[in-house]
């Protein structure tokens, strides 16, 4: 019997027609899907019914949302109570789901701040990424690490204030450098009282607050006393801390007057792509900025391009309480209120035309251009290093995305493993993974053992999240450090999570162990290698040394953390503060453990339960 073929899932204006008589005016927010039930698009409307109504007919559509249509089986709805409830949703949806047709923010990155701590009589100041949940002050957001870094040294240098941690500051017995070179006052030696530090610390967040004119009156004035006092060390140190604070001043000349809170966002597109640059201020200070290069088709306008933006870009960000944009949006109104019911304050949205504002906007947009400048001609370069990576290891196709894998330990103490990701737009450092090998069975130094466990949890979870390989996540080629033994191990590794389609190369240093005399080993095949002066050869010693760079980077930080540790860091209930009181009254973690339970109910700030739960710990444990 002849099976019969199966009939084509139908698609295009009369699927989408099919559904308005389900459908009424109410908000919300729909998906459109193609045959194989991938989201193509998200939308949002005020009216359903009229929304789709708009894509059921032919009519002025551009190119993209016609191929849109033409390709969209079937569409799913969700109604809302109101508009800036669909808009919040859409934004979540589009970040969660990537769809093809939509306006796409490739961005996972959080924004540091300033953190003045609160948990301790002497203050530090610190960089903080991440949820804020200890106790302080909070500064931000920072373009980046680097302003966070400059911003901290000037606080240091006019104000004094200590960056060690808890545990150093309490077993300090002499100043440390920051002491010796004028960046800290050194509370931890007792060599200024708890009132002038408070003081200092009130003046540095005045300062991140943008009110430094009275804070260098009042260091005037203290050093005019200090001087007719007679204290003339007391008042040079006073003299030198105006110094900087006068050089911090002079250095941001270029920062806005009238304006003390705002993210200024500017749109540039050129060739079918975008670049946004984000400049934030606060407390009247540009705190750097940041370039995004959303994905886009090309025919969208630039309101469109912008709206997907910023909301998108503030789905997991809290907003200024002012955004200044180069371009408007549509829905200028539903957007500041969708924004403003986040925040849970009022946020304003402008576009200026003249002034001080519109200024910004300008050096924005100029930054905005000159970075999409920059990006076309790195990706026009990239595109010709991949092709040349397809060429030499005779791929099937240029590869999109190459993940290149490597470990870190000493003597197998420590161990890590690497992965850094390289594609069209060059080194994907948002994708880089780090992993913390847990095999217990391992012998120390085993290198097969450790690349079997990474590249285990790697795919498994590729194999978990994206079966069907429509995400992007998906490497089109491996790299792996290490010669044919290697790469024999990783081919019975992929074998083995039946992903064996993947091609991948192993770079092994070639003779005299010289850069430039790699060798090449690939499954089956001879070992190969690439000219000297090949562009190529230069793109994978680049890939190959980035991965080292971060696996070497990720072990020192656990090195440096497991030096760091003490055993009260596994006691239930033993934070941060009441580690601090057993350690300043028993002097190391190993008399904690020998006390008895007399002596550990005698430390202040510990209650009988908690230090009958230390006293079980280090019993129980041995």
């Amino acid at each position: 019997m002849t099976e019969q073929p199966s009939k084509p899932i139908p698609t295009g204006y009369d699927v989408i027609h099919a559904y308005l008589r389900t459908l009424d005016s109410s908000p919300g927010v729909y998906r459109m899907l193609d045959a194989d039930s991938r989201v193509l698009y998200v939308g949002k409307a005020r009216n359903l019914k009229a929304r789709v109504s708009n894509y059921s007919r032919p009519g002025n559509h551009s190119p993209r949302i016609t191929r849109m249509i033409r390709e969209t089986a079937t569409m799913m709805f969700l109604t809302t109570r109101t508009e800036t409830e669909a808009l919040l949703l859409e934004q979540n949806l589009i970040k969660q789901l990537k769809p093809r047709y939509n306006v796409l923010l490739r961005d996972d990155k959080s924004f540091p701040n300033i953190l003045v701590t609160k948990d301790h009589d002497f203050p530090m100041i610190k960089k903080h990424r991440g949820a804020k949940n200890q106790k302080g002050n909070y500064y931000g957001p920072f373009a980046g690490a680097g302003a966070v870094n400059r911003t901290l040294n000037q606080l240091q240098r006019v104000f004094l204030l200590r960056n060690c941690s808890d545990s150093d500051f309490e077993t300090r017995t002499r100043p440390c450098l920051q002491y010796q070179i004028k960046r800290c006052s050194g509370p931890c030696c007792g060599l200024i009282s708890e009132e002038d530090y408070a003081g200092s610390v009130r003046d540095a967040e005045k300062f991140l607050q943008g009110r430094t004119k009275g804070i260098q009156e009042t260091l005037a004035k203290q050093m005019q006393d200090a001087s007719e006092a007679m204290e003339f060390e007391r008042a040079a140190a006073l003299r030198d801390r105006i110094k900087a604070l006068t050089q911090v001043q002079s250095a941001q000349g270029i920062n806005p007057q009238n304006t003390a809170e705002a993210d200024v966002i500017a749109l540039h597109t050129d060739g079918g792509q975008a670049c946004v640059q984000v400049f934030f201020i606060r407390a009247n200070q540009n705190w750097g900025n940041h370039d995004y290069y959303p994905r886009i088709s090309g025919d969208e306008d630039m309101s469109e391009v912008m709206e997907a933006f910023v909301g998108q870009f503030y789905s997991n960000r809290e907003p200024p309480r002012l955004l200044i944009l180069s371009h408007g949006l549509d829905n200028d109104d539903l957007m500041a209120a969708a924004l403003a019911e986040k925040a849970e304050r009022k946020v304003e949205i402008m576009v200026p035309q003249r002034g001080e504002k519109a200024e910004l906007v300008q050096n924005a947009l100029r930054n905005a251009r000159e970075s999409l400048a920059r990006k076309m001609s790195e990706t026009a370069t990239q595109a010709r290093l991949l092709k040349g990576v397809a060429e030499a290891f005779d791929l099937e196709k240029v590869p999109q995305r190459i993940e290149v894998y490597d470990n870190s330990h000493i003597q197998g103490a420590h161990a890590v493993g690497a992965m850094v990701v390289a594609g069209p737009d060059g080194f994907d450092k948002n994708q880089y993974r780090k992993f913390n090998i847990k095999g217990d069975s391992l012998t120390p130094g085993d290198d097969f053992g450790m690349m079997k466990e990474v590249l285990t949890r790697r795919f498994q979870r590729l194999l978990k999240e994206d079966p069907e390989r429509t995400q992007g996540t998906w490497p089109d080629l491996l790299l792996i450090d290490g010669g044919q033994g290697q790469v024999s191990a990783v081919r019975e590794i992929m074998d083995t999570l039946g992903v064996s389609d993947i091609p991948m190369v192993g770079v092994a240093k070639g003779e005299d162990r010289d850069a430039g005399k790699e060798e090449f080993h690939r499954t089956g095949k001879p070992v190969m290698a690439l000219r000297h002066n090949d562009p190529v050869l230069y793109f994978i010693q680049r890939m190959r040394d980035e991965v080292h760079r971060f696996a070497i980077g990720t072990h020192r930080a656990k090195r440096s953390k497991a030096i760091g540790a003490t055993p009260l860091d596994d006691v239930p209930g033993v934070g941060a503060t009441r580690k601090r009181a057993l350690l300043a009254h028993f002097g190391s973690a190993k008399a904690v453990a020998r006390a008895n339970l007399a002596d550990l109910k005698a430390v202040d700030g510990v209650s009988a339960k908690l230090a009958q739960t230390v006293y079980d710990y280090f019993h129980e444990n041995g």
